[in-house]
């Protein structure tokens, strides 16, 4: 294999077990250099990875759709129905689609919350909300309550704690690390593209999300 490290090596060979990709399957996440964009976030009670397969940022060239705000936030979340094998793939493991607009009322209010999955390995519910502009601190907190409410009205006791993400077209780093964002372990934000980066551009973007994460710990 031409990838340099046998770290990556080993990767790609277990995951293509697992994932039983096809050989088009592999090509594409090394291309897309899944390996690297892993955000592998640490327990703080074992020290282990507990989300080793959130990726920052998420490749979503297969949805054909246009990149940021050309696209409105409902035809980037039917794309993303009407392309769901796919999605799954580039979630990673673990994932199963479960609802989308999720309903969760309160005495005054409905809330919706944009596509909902479950990962059996983590054993919790993985929120997702879609953003075609820049991510801002409204983003954030909007979040932090769907995932409150949610653990509170309809998670059940043998479930861990539910994750929100949020995937946005451009995330404002100054925004992420002065929020509940750089501190909660339930909430993470990352970049999407709708077109294949070229290497270079891929490697600026995972460059900058290092910088940020060393800031962060």
């Amino acid at each position: 294999m031409r990838l340099k490290t046998e770290q990556e090596r080993n990767y790609y060979i277990e995951q293509s077990k697992l994932g039983n990709w096809s050989v088009r399957e592999l090509e594409r996440n090394i291309k897309v250099n899944t390996f690297k964009r892993i955000v592998a976030e640490q327990s703080p009670t074992t020290g282990k990875p507990v989300l080793q397969h959130l990726k920052d940022p998420y490749i979503l060239e297969f949805l054909g759709v246009k990149n940021g705000g050309a696209v409105k936030e409902r035809e980037l979340e039917q794309a993303i129905i009407d392309n769901m094998q796919q999605f799954l793939l580039e979630l990673g493991k673990g994932f199963a689609f479960i609802d989308r607009q999720m309903h969760i009322a309160t005495q005054m209010s409905d809330f919706y919350i944009d596509l909902v999955f479950y990962n059996y390995i983590l054993k919790c519910f993985v929120h997702i909300d879609l953003k075609t502009t820049q991510l801002t601190h409204q983003d954030i907190g909007q979040m932090d309550m769907y995932v409150r409410m949610f653990d509170s009205l309809k998670k059940q006791s043998d479930d861990n704690p539910t994750i929100g993400l949020i995937l946005c077209a451009e995330k404002d780093e100054v925004v992420a690390k002065y929020s509940v964002l750089s501190e909660s372990k339930q909430i993470f934000a990352s970049k999407y593209m709708t077109v294949l980066p070229s290497e270079e551009e891929l490697a600026e973007e995972l460059d900058r999300n290092r910088r940020f994460l060393c800031e962060k710990c």
